[in-house]
């Protein structure tokens, strides 16, 4: 089975479409071809070795059928790289490629590789075509899509970036295959977020498949692929409506909803040095910390904390939090990327499938402690 999906946004009248299915890339050459045109004649691939090793070759040699001159870089593998550093190298090699505005880019990896080139992409010529090839189940159900890209700081998480929605999306499912354990876990997170956020319903069709599906025989399966489609289709429905994250919004339409359990993620990985958990995983940890502060605040009931809880919990086990220093995190949390006029905006539940936004000021110094105690002490 193959699933289309389209993305339409202001700036991106006519749309591009998000391809998901079994055995797609060896068919890599036609879908960009198709999505790029007939004149392109280079593309550029960035990718890390070991994803590069896996899938590079069947890739290879669906674009050359199709004709594309191909250039290759690969750089390091995990959330250190998403540096200024490796923009700079990145854009080094696009220029020594001799890469025009009329070729395209190929992300080929985890949410890491596809930030590094959609910001690289979105910034040399002022702005080429890319095509994100998400070979993780977060990259695969979140990253990828919505042209979201950036690089880190030493003060923080993604502090600059820039809004580039790519030409095409290709989700090879038989990638999940070859994911690490931690890998799934930090994707399943994901998706229990935009479950937790987007409706009952999302979050449902999430934890029936976590609970009744035998994850190894599922990767290609219809029932993945259509539950793949679905997290996207919930993405794609906020990204139409608020491409640029406008700072004005704070509706349940607004895309800062998709920041659930995030201001605590990036506290996490800020103090740690993003060394202890992967993106997803601090996520999870980040859900629980926001559904326990919703229901502190009145927000949220405890029957709906529950869900959120056993739904997280579903996904796999979280590295812990237990020894990490309360007031750093809190530190960390203060010079989040995500303030407005000053304060933090929190993402915050009134129940599943009600996100509410909270501005920071309205949660105490004292009642974000208690939270964050009352969460890692039982993990």
């Amino acid at each position: 089975m193959l699933t289309r999906l389209e993305i339409r946004t202001k700036a991106r009248r006519h749309g591009y479409e998000i391809v998901i299915g079994s055995g797609l890339l060896s068919r890599v050459g036609d879908i960009v071809r198709r999505s790029l045109g007939d004149r392109p004649e280079r593309v550029a691939i960035i990718s890390n070795a070991k994803v590069f090793d896996l899938y590079g070759p069947a890739i290879l040699k669906s674009l050359r059928s199709r004709r594309f001159a191909i250039s290759q870089l690969l750089i390091g593998d995990g959330e250190r790289y998403k540096s200024i550093q490796t923009i700079k190298d990145v854009l080094r090699f696009l220029s020594e490629a001799g890469i025009e505005r009329s070729d395209g880019v190929i992300a080929l990896g985890g949410g890491v590789v596809g930030d590094v080139a959609g910001f690289a992409s979105a910034v040399y010529l002022r702005g080429v075509p890319i095509i994100q090839i998400p070979t993780t189940l977060l990259s695969q159900v979140d990253s990828s899509v919505g042209g979201k890209t950036g690089v880190n700081l030493l003060g923080g998480k993604n502090l600059v970036g820039s809004f580039h929605q790519p030409a095409a999306v290709i989700s090879d499912t038989e990638t999940l295959r070859t994911l690490p354990a931690r890998e799934l876990v930090a994707g399943w997170c994901e998706c229990v977020k935009q479950g937790a956020v987007g409706s009952r319903k999302l979050l449902k069709e999430t934890v029936d498949f976590l609970q009744t599906a035998h994850i190894e025989d599922g990767f290609g399966s219809y029932q993945l692929e259509r539950l793949i489609a679905a997290h996207c289709a919930f993405k794609a429905s906020i990204v139409r409506t608020d491409e640029r994250e406008a700072p004005n919004r704070s509706d349940h339409r607004s895309r800062r909803i998709l920041n659930f359990g995030h201001t605590i993620a990036h506290a996490l990985e800020t103090v740690t040095n993003y060394k202890r958990f992967r993106h997803g995983e601090a996520v999870g940890q980040g859900m629980l910390v926001a559904g326990r502060l919703s229901k502190n605040l009145g927000l949220l009931a405890e029957t709906e904390l529950e869900l959120l809880n056993q739904a997280v919990k579903l996904c796999g086990p979280l590295p812990s939090a237990q020894d990490l220093d309360m007031r750093s995190i809190v530190n960390a949390i203060a010079h989040d990327k995500k303030r407005t006029a000053g304060s933090v905006q929190w993402v915050l539940l009134a129940g599943i499938g009600r996100p509410r936004i909270v501005d920071g000021k309205e949660i105490s110094t004292k009642l974000l402690r208690e939270s964050l105690r009352q969460v890692f002490r039982q993990t």
